[in-house]
């Protein structure tokens, strides 16, 4: 299959079925109030009035349905009728499979008949199912997939403005940008050619990144990541973007798990198990596609993102099982499964926001724990965070993007005990594996910028969101663009993102309690 480049548009471009397919697809609610007299530029002459509303009247999906109109070169598709409060309205994840299941391969046209708060959710869905890299041969061609909208609903009398249609080009360059860093095998994208990703990146927003590499990671403290990498051929790295425009009165921080291949280390995974472990590194890749369409769309604070990269691999000097490391909190650590190797990258990533980023704001994502997906699944990311406003808001942008997440107990107070140590300041690993695992290894990394951290820490587990079957999703990119919107200065960001502070329910209490805890042994 040939790469695609994928445009968007407000408008319908007249168009043949049988030279340029074409697939027009909504809720079943929303396609009935399009009119064939609207769509027909898109049909004629290879579909007539007659046959568009008998296809239409035929749609019963459970959960989608489609109809050809003519042969394979026009279809009409529903999306789910249902949608629970734990799904996104825009049905983000049925969208990708059906224009996956459409696809020509050629120069095609999707037409997305939604309500303009679906736009967003709906134009990262359908860049999801257009993956950049590709090895199979005979992939040289290029074509082009034009994305078209119809508006319904309220706000349906105005077109997509060239804002929000800008808006969508850079998300689904993000979200297909984290894709591929995902899908390209540790052969391809080692912690070098990573850097190189970043280094590209900044080339494109004018910003240098700051880059501690190698030898110099043990010399200036980052213990975590050091040894986590250190047995690999290429060598671990903390890299930085920093966005500081004028005016800023915050600072964020988006920290990101890079392991670029996770053997297991010396506590080696089995065969089955180390198959798909490039995709270790989607929390900062992740990162990397959403920052650079955040400063893009016009961050309006300081934005900083934080890649922790590292190989996870077998060799004489690879960390060891009983070895006590130093991270950069200054805080030991007692191994105990170098399997656990995401937390010890990101517990220098987080406590470098901190201490040297003077971040307000820290959030750390990560495919961390095998438990994420019994916990939340293969569509919702598991999250925690120190504060219960932040906790609905991620729920809130999770739906709106379509980057669904599920909140995960906070409670230090009962699951920290989990990592005591008899020689160390903690364990890396829990010694109940059946004892709230996606909680302790989010604490795990919490625990080292404090849990009297006054500022805002999230941690996003999203280890089985990351892939569908065989293929990276770019999942997380739009998550943190809706999430931060308010930040942003492009309206579309601005209306889908949840108000900061909005829900402030039992902070002071939660606070408090947060402060009484300390990170000694014997908790």
């Amino acid at each position: 299959m040939a790469m695609a480049t994928v445009k968007f548009s407000a408008d319908l471009t007249p168009s043949d079925p049988q030279h340029y397919p074409v697939v027009i697809i909504g809720q079943l609610t929303n396609l009935v109030q399009v009119k064939y007299d609207t769509i027909k530029c898109k049909l004629e002459p290879r579909v007539d009035r007659e046959t568009y509303n008998a296809a239409l009247n035929s749609l019963h999906p459970s959960p989608t349905d489609s109809c050809a109109l003519w042969l394979s070169s026009a279809t009409l598709a529903a999306l789910p009728t249902n949608c629970s409060r734990h799904n996104s309205p825009s049905r983000a994840h049925s969208l990708t499979k059906i224009v996956k299941g459409c696809t020509s391969g050629g120069d095609e046209y999707f037409v997305i008949v939604c309500e303009h708060s679906d736009v967003f959710a709906s134009g990262c869905a359908i860049a999801r199912a257009f993956p950049l890299y590709l090895q199979k041969s005979g992939t040289g061609t290029k074509r082009v997939v034009t994305v078209e909208f119809i508006l319904v609903g309220q706000g349906s009398d105005q077109p997509l403005c060239d804002s929000e249609l800008e808006c969508l080009t850079n998300a689904a360059y993000g979200v297909r940008l984290a894709a591929k860093v995902v899908d390209m095998p540790c052969a391809e994208m080692n912690t070098t050619a990573f850097l190189t990703e970043i280094n590209r990146v900044g080339s494109k927003l004018k910003i240098i990144p700051t880059v501690i590499e190698g030898e110099d990671l043990q010399t200036q403290g980052f213990g975590g990541i050091y040894n986590v990498g250190k047995a690999a051929s290429h060598p671990p790295v903390l890299a930085v973007l920093s966005h500081t425009p004028p005016g800023a009165t915050k600072s964020i921080a988006w920290v990101g798990k890079g392991i670029v291949y996770d053997t297991g280390g010396l506590c080696i995974k089995g065969k089955v198990n180390m198959c798909g472990m490039k995709r270790d590194c989607g929390g900062a890749a992740a990162i990397l596609g959403a920052f650079y369409a955040a400063v893009k769309q016009g961050f309006t604070d300081n934005l900083h993102a934080v890649f922790c990269l590292a190989e996870n691999a077998v060799g004489p000097d690879a960390l060891r099982p009983d070895d006590i490391i130093t991270m950069y909190s200054g805080r030991t650590v007692e191994i105990n499964n170098t399997d656990a190797e995401g937390r010890l990258v990101l517990g220098d990533g987080v406590m470098y926001a901190k201490k040297d980023l003077k971040a307000d704001i820290i959030l750390d994502m990560a495919t961390l724990t095998g438990a994420q997906g019994i916990a939340t699944g293969r569509y919702h990311g598991a999250f925690i965070t120190n504060r219960a406003d932040w906790e609905v808001m991620c729920v809130q942008a999770g739906q709106s993007s379509g980057d669904l997440l599920h909140p995960m107990p906070y409670c230090p107070e009962l699951h920290f005990s989990e990592f005591a140590s008899a020689l160390a300041d903690m364990k890396n690993s829990v010694a109940d594996r059946s004892n709230a695992q996606v909680s302790c290894a989010g604490l795990f990394i919490g625990s080292h910028i404090g849990f009297d951290y006054p500022g805002v820490w999230v941690h996003v587990d999203m280890a089985f969101p990351v892939h569908v079957g065989e293929r990276a999703t770019g999942y997380g990119v739009a998550l943190l663009l809706v999430l931060f919107g308010q930040m942003s200065s492009t309206p579309m960001l601005q209306v889908l993102s949840p108000s900061i502070g909005m829900c402030d329910v039992n902070h002071q209490q939660n606070e408090s309690a947060s402060k009484r805890i300390k990170l000694n042994a014997d908790i």
